[in-house]
């Protein structure tokens, strides 16, 4: 079982919306944070250290984790989905993104 995680600025629209979407992926756990302190569901070190393999919706994300967790990411795999803020929670043209970026990463 792989335990991936999605990151988002507030964890309200295109996290929780990936996280859902690959719920029932098989082999994988999913969860979802936002990296503001103000975010519904704000990233612990504890949840990056559950965490087999970590994606964030913009290069900004990357940073920003980089820079506040840096003691927690170890060799985890970071990729950047470069998906901006435009779309609202399960939103189909989101979906359909998410479905064509994040399944490639899942079967390496």
């Amino acid at each position: 079982m792989t335990n991936v995680l999605f990151l988002c600025s507030q964890n309200r629209l295109r996290s929780p919306t990936a996280e859902q979407v690959f719920a029932n992926w098989p082999g994988i756990e999913t969860s979802s944070a936002g990296l503001n302190h103000d975010a519904e569901n704000p990233l612990t070190p504890e949840l990056l250290q559950w965490a087999d393999l970590v994606f964030v919706m913009e290069r900004a994300h990357r940073n920003k984790l980089s820079t506040r967790f840096r003691a927690h990411i170890g060799g985890k795999r970071i990729v950047v989905l470069g998906i901006p803020d435009d779309y609202a929670y399960m939103d189909p043209a989101l979906v359909t993104l998410l479905k064509a970026k994040v399944p490639k990463h899942l079967r390496a």
